[in-house]
């Protein structure tokens, strides 16, 4: 699956399908969130909510695709991400498009 940011591919002609969309809401368990809490103090990267970010995006991307693939997509277009707070600690990630099919 062909997955694009731009919002019409010039030269292609193809109908549009659906709005796909695809989300997950990620948490650390306690103890990770305790030792992020602790770098926050010295500063730096927070590594783990970065590798947890990479796989709410990666598995929110996954049932985007999966959607767009039950509508027998070839590819989707106008692709955003969001995220959002939850609570304290949980961010939900959100992806967005336009699935298409070449004709």
């Amino acid at each position: 699956m062909k997955i694009y940011s731009v919002e019409n591919l010039p030269g292609k002609d193809y109908e549009v399908l659906d709005v796909v969309t695809g989300s997950t809401v990620q948490s650390k368990n306690f103890i990770s969130d305790f030792g992020q809490s602790l770098k926050n103090i010295v500063g730096g990267e927070l590594k783990a909510y970065t590798q947890m970010m990479e796989k709410a995006r990666r598995l929110s991307t996954e049932r985007m695709v999966a959607q767009a693939d039950e509508m027998r997509a070839d590819a989707i277009i106008g692709v955003r991400y969001s995220t959002s707070a939850i609570m304290a600690q949980a961010a939900e990630v959100l992806v967005y498009g336009t699935a298409i099919r070449f004709k």
